[in-house]
């Protein structure tokens, strides 16, 4: 059985391998996010790898000449330090280099082009490798199904790296379990690309992995272990759905409420707003858990669980453990722009946080969680002063244009462009660019040729409270062992049964 603890896979680049790393270790599960990783892998190498950790995993990757490719192509300055970034600094998983013009991969299509397939793949090995460097915890990635351009050699990436645990939300992953059984053993996968205005006509994701040259041949081929499948589901039915589709190939669940941080599934029903201008959650939206539990498969709560109490309670109801995010997100091992992460936990030390549950903010149309803080886009002023455009594209939708072609829009892209694709006008009313905000984050954000440079957003979870708990006015910082510590009789590993 898995450790009771899983630590969440929030944002791009905030679930570093550093935090990941740290709390496997502890004997729980450390998680990465498997958002945006190659843009990720990208910006480290251009500003220079500070400290050298993305060369070091790329070393170990098992197919030396796309590595060397990639290397080639976006390294920019060899070294521990970039020149003219000295007051810049950044935790264990990577410096903050802020305000730099960064060099683009491609964006995102079907089909990939081996480029992308590469880069993908090994973007997702070096950050698996880096987390599971040094001992022999369990170490989770965790995708959004909403994303799917990426999602096939993504997993065939962290799954070179023998990555012990996927989790996949944001959707309805039934797809997934045969596409690690068949990675597993290199054979080609597809999964059903989700296309709007596509009609009855079935669109398809493929990915080969003999095309990165590692399970041909005889018995010095790549040998890869399969790993348990936890999908984050908001409603017992799902998981019920899903397990009949899938006998077998689940592992568990990840059960979210609609308190957690980040997106949120939207409330059942017709969408009704607080005062606040909030979606409202009703009865509807509590999920069953004796349902959960006459399943038979374990299953972590997620949302709210971040003290001693709630997780005794948790267990208690029929849970294995919990998935705490918020109290890992504001640690010093997750990949937040410390002074970003500085200045929120000073606000939030003073009683100053809000998280609001916005409806609009993200272009996939599910309610997101931002954390308002003074010079990001939560600030009305701010996101109206950003120029709207779309430069990394992960969450772009397909759709078949007029001619029949499978062409991209996204509701955060210029209003003119997204309505000439077919878009409707009202759709883009509040729609936050998610992919560069998020990639702000963690101080790696884009300066643009005009010399704008992109705003972070946070997102938390409604039990911002629990952060309060491990800072003081006089002390903003706090580790992954503390919050470990505060959610478990004793720290490192717990019993499994």
């Amino acid at each position: 059985m898995l450790p009771r603890l899983i630590q969440g896979g929030m944002g791009a680049g905030v679930s570093s391998w550093a935090l990941a790393r740290e709390v496997s270790s502890l004997g729980q599960i450390g998680v990465v996010s498997g958002t945006a990783l190659d843009s990720i892998l990208v910006r480290k190498l251009w500003g220079g790898d500070p400290g050298g950790h993305m060369r070091r995993a790329i070393a170990a990757f098992p197919a030396p000449e796309i590595a060397r490719t990639v290397l080639d192509r976006y390294l920019q300055v060899v070294g521990d330090r970039v020149p003219d970034d000295e007051g810049d600094e950044g935790n264990e998983a990577g410096a903050v280099i802020r305000g730099r013009r960064y060099k683009l991969a491609p964006l995102l299509r079907a089909p990939l082009t081996p480029e992308r397939e590469r880069l993908l793949v090994l973007a997702n090995f070096v950050e698996v490798f880096l987390a599971k460097e040094g001992h022999d915890g369990i170490v989770g990635i965790n995708y959004l199904e909403k994303i799917q351009f990426p999602t096939l050699p993504s997993l065939y990436g962290a799954m070179l790296a023998d990555v012990d645990v996927v989790l996949i939300g944001a959707g309805i992953p039934a797809e997934i379990p045969e596409a690690l059984d068949r990675l597993s053993r290199h054979l080609e996968v597809s999964i059903t690309l989700d296309v709007l205005d596509g009609g009855d006509e079935k669109y398809e994701l493929r990915f080969d992995p003999q095309s990165i040259g590692l399970g041909a041949g005889p018995a010095g081929a790549v040998e890869l272990r399969r790993p348990k499948f936890l999908p984050i589901v908001s409603a017992a039915t799902l998981a019920k759905a899903l397990l009949r589709r899938s006998p077998g190939g689940i592992d568990g669940f990840v059960v979210e409420g609609p308190i957690a941080g980040g997106h949120n599934a939207p409330p059942r029903g017709p969408l009704q707003l607080s005062e606040r201008g909030e979606p409202v959650y009703g009865e509807r939206d509590v999920v069953d858990l004796e349902k959960m539990k006459a399943l038979g498969v374990p299953f972590w709560l997620a949302g709210a669980y971040a003290s001693r109490e709630r997780f005794a309670a948790a267990v208690a109801a029929g849970a294995h453990g919990v998935q705490v995010g918020t109290a890992f997100a504001f640690c010093e091992e997750s990949g937040l722009d410390p002074e970003l992460r500085r200045r929120f936990l000073a606000n939030l030390v003073l009683g100053e946080g809000d998280v609001f549950t916005d409806p609009v903010a993200s272009p996939t149309g599910f309610p997101f969680k931002v954390a308002t803080l003074e010079g990001t886009l939560s600030d009305e002023a701010a996101y109206e002063e950003r120029p709207r455009l779309c430069d990394l594209g992960y969450l772009r939708r397909a759709y078949r244009s007029a001619d029949g072609r499978l062409d991209y829009r996204c509701p955060s892209e210029p209003v003119d462009d997204y309505v000439r694709k077919g878009g409707r006008v009202e759709d883009t009313v509040g729609r936050k660019c998610l992919c560069n905000a998020l990639v702000t984050n963690i101080g790696m954000g884009q300066r643009r040729a005009d010399g704008y440079e992109e705003l972070p957003l946070l997102t938390a979870g409604d039990d911002i409270d629990c952060v309060r708990a491990f800072i003081t006015p006089d002390h903003l910082s706090y580790h992954a062992r503390d919050v470990i510590e505060s959610l478990l009789p004793v720290a490192g590993a717990v019993p499994s049964t």
